[in-house]
């Protein structure tokens, strides 16, 4: 892997005071977002990137939400944030636009990344043991409802902290699809 690190930086936000280190990777520019003295063993967030819930507020999936709750916890209980830049399960935001359309017209969130030729989910996770292994982590307690992160690090996972958002009228359906057939832990 040909990775390009940043020098870390300050980044006091309406969250709390952090600490920031960017990794470029290729085309895409991850960051790690974390508390002053990390141990071997830390709280962690993988978030992978969702520009219309983190950035806009959309009330169509709950990203944004589960976010502002890492971003919150990691401020009261240290940690860190991983967040990477695989926009739309990493199908990239056209194509996230596109499937945002198609279920518009009555398709589920999977159905709509089928239509399109992708996988439900096509998300990878390599990055988040190269970065671990940047800071020395040897393991951590994983903020997550996603089982497919539970598999897919390296890192040894200590426990599981289920990040709870409620429900709304725009992603009820979507939190189901994402329990009943992504295995989503909600």
């Amino acid at each position: 892997m040909n990775i390009e690190i940043s020098k870390i930086a300050n980044l006091p936000t309406k969250f709390g005071n952090f600490k920031i280190k960017a990794y470029k990777e290729n085309h895409k520019e991850h960051m790690a977002i974390f508390s002053q003295n990390l141990g071997e063993i830390i709280n962690l967030r993988i978030h992978s990137e969702c520009l219309t819930g983190d950035t806009l507020g959309s009330k169509k999936c709950d990203c944004g939400e589960q976010l502002e709750a890492a971003l919150k916890y990691i401020a009261d209980n240290g940690g860190m944030v991983i967040y990477l830049r695989q926009e739309g399960r990493n199908i990239g935001l056209l194509n996230k636009v596109n499937a945002y359309a198609l279920q518009d017209t009555g398709l589920d969130t999977i159905e709509a990344n089928h239509q399109l030729g992708f996988k439900a989910d096509e998300r990878t996770y390599e990055m988040v043991d190269f970065i671990l292994n940047d800071f020395g982590i040897k393991g951590v307690n994983l903020l997550t409802n996603n089982p497919l992160k539970l598999t897919s690090i390296k890192t040894k996972i200590i426990s599981r902290i289920p990040i709870q958002i409620a429900p709304n009228k725009y992603n009820k359906d979507y939190l189901n699809i994402k329990k009943e057939q992504m295995g989503h832990m909600l």
